[in-house]
């Protein structure tokens, strides 16, 4: 797998020395934006137990949310593939896009407008300062990647995710891959 540059758009794989670290041991993020000031992402593989519907009760679906990470999860956010149906929706990279109108989203998705497999909701981001991020590579606490999904991300990011990337890594990572979660229940 090629290691990327750090910048908007790159998948995080969290290196699997993060243990027990509840919100980031084994996940995969998504940089939504990243520069001088900081840098934003979402979680892509850590599902909650909520859908839509139980946050927000007149949108009658049952697409799942997912934990973006610790900062803000009182606010929900939402990425997509479908900028053509949401207005003012920025692009993140090659087909993703974040954010938008959200009453055009709650109107299409009770329209049957917009699929589960189009639309990812977060309760919260993942957030770093100016230069947090770059000191948690040096410190190996971050693999970067390309998103080589492009628009398919959305359908393939599942909380079997962080090992199948893990695994794509090969070498050392593939007896990670394996392991519990947490090495004393071995």
């Amino acid at each position: 797998m090629t290691k990327a540059k750090l910048q908007k758009g790159v998948l995080l794989i969290s290196e699997p020395a993060i243990i027990g670290d509840a919100t980031f041991g084994r996940c995969v993020v998504l940089l939504a934006d990243h520069g001088d000031e900081g840098s934003i992402g979402f979680i892509l593989n850590k599902p909650l137990s909520y859908t839509i519907n139980d946050l927000i009760p007149e949108i009658e679906a049952s697409f799942e949310i997912y934990n973006g990470g610790p900062v803000e999860q009182d606010n929900l956010y939402f990425i997509h593939t479908i900028p053509q149906l949401i207005p003012k929706s920025v692009e993140i990279s090659q087909g993703v896009f974040w954010g938008g109108d959200f009453e055009t989203v709650k109107r299409l998705i009770n329209e049957k407008a917009i699929h589960r497999e189009e639309i990812r909701f977060f309760l919260g981001y993942s957030g770093w300062g100016s230069t947090q991020l770059d000191y948690e590579l040096t410190s190996n606490s971050w693999i970067v990647t390309p998103n080589n999904y492009h628009t398919a991300l959305l359908s393939k990011s599942s909380p079997m995710f962080w090992k199948e990337k893990i695994t794509e890594l090969g070498g050392d990572y593939v007896i990670w891959s394996n392991a519990p979660e947490n090495p004393i229940l071995n």
